[in-house]
């Protein structure tokens, strides 16, 4: 096993039987006192972010990892499948590990895997995905004196705010990282 001076950002480690995935890591040595590495990491299962000091001799496992750009292909009931364009794979990911992913997975979508030990961990969407407007009121003609927007339910089951003029039917671009509405698409 690696010493806690080989750690790199990037890695999946193995701290309190969890994964974490490394953000970044600072190595220091402060005066007269022996050296240590300061690592800012986060829990891949809850992600939650959290400091931790490791002597610079302290022996730390790296989990192997494996990043795939995989398909959505269909939802059933709380099982999310995911198709492997390379080989043809399906893989089954549950909705508690997919969180908010789920409300942004359209059919053919594509989607960056992260996997530990062969089972998917964190699911990684881009910055912005396109969406129908399956359920929108009309706008109160007239009604234009600022930025006047309307709640708008989309083909995922996500109700976004969107301005007046966006109708059913309609491709809007979507956010992943806070689900506002960017535009047209």
């Amino acid at each position: 096993m690696p010493a806690a001076n080989d750690i790199r950002k990037g890695q999946v480690i193995k701290y309190n039987g969890e994964p974490h995935l490394v953000m970044e890591t600072q190595h220091r040595t402060p005066g007269n006192l022996r050296a240590f590495v300061q690592v800012k990491m986060r829990n891949l299962r809850y992600g939650k972010a959290l400091d931790q000091r490791f002597a610079s001799s302290d022996t730390i496992e790296v989990l192997p990892t494996d990043r795939r750009t995989l398909e959505f292909s269909y939802a059933d009931r709380d099982t999310y499948a995911f198709i492997d364009p390379s080989s043809f794979d399906q893989i089954e990911i549950s909705g508690t590990t997919l969180g908010d992913v789920r409300n942004f997975l359209t059919a053919g979508g594509k989607v960056d895997v992260l996997f530990v030990d062969d089972k998917p961990l964190t699911v990684e969407l881009p910055s912005a995905v396109n969406l129908k407007v399956v359920e929108s009121a009309e706008g109160i003609k007239g009604d234009t004196t600022s930025n006047v927007q309307k709640p708008a339910k989309l083909e995922t089951g996500l109700m976004i705010q969107v301005p007046l003029f966006v109708k059913e039917g309609e491709i809007v671009r979507v956010s992943t990282i806070d689900g506002n509405y960017l535009g047209r698409a």
